[in-house]
């Protein structure tokens, strides 16, 4: 997926198990959706914990979170509870989401790259971020890439 094209719409359930549609999503501006290797780690309870941390940075520009993995609805629950997270966590559990980003992998305990894209209101891809081992490096970007669409 490169930038500029139109992200598929899809819909997953999140740890709640409510239906999760990224169209509907959208009506309420951008969408900042990040890839993680798997719930309750300690390098993606990092990531996530700094995108809950920057929660009026995203409120300001309008942006809504959302982390995806390929873990269960309630190994996402566990983690949401866990760490008071703010935002959808999406159970990818067939893995078709992360095909379509082009972050799945192919073996390995790793199933997903660490990535974060973000999709403007409109649909299409207005940035990525790709960092396997700076955590922050996600959210503060992310920030950045909203900052400059506006």
């Amino acid at each position: 997926m490169q930038i500029g094209d139109v992200v598929p719409d899809f819909e997953l359930d999140d740890q709640d198990g409510n239906r999760w549609r990224l169209s509907e999503r959208l009506a309420d501006g951008p969408v900042v959706l990040f890839f993680y290797p798997a719930a309750m780690t300690s390098g993606c309870t990092k990531e996530a914990c700094h995108f809950r941390d920057l929660a009026a940075e995203f409120g300001a520009a309008g942006a809504q979170r959302v982390g995806i993995s390929l873990d269960a609805v309630a190994k996402q629950k566990q983690f949401s509870d866990k760490h008071g997270f703010d935002y959808p966590l999406l159970a990818d559990t067939a893995g078709d989401v992360a095909k379509i980003f082009g972050v799945k992998r192919p073996i390995g305990l790793l199933k997903v790259k660490r990535q974060t894209f973000v999709i403007g209101a409109d649909g299409r891809l207005t940035g990525q971020v790709g960092s396997e081992l700076d955590m922050d490096r996600h959210a503060d970007e992310a920030l950045e890439i909203l900052k400059v669409g506006d």
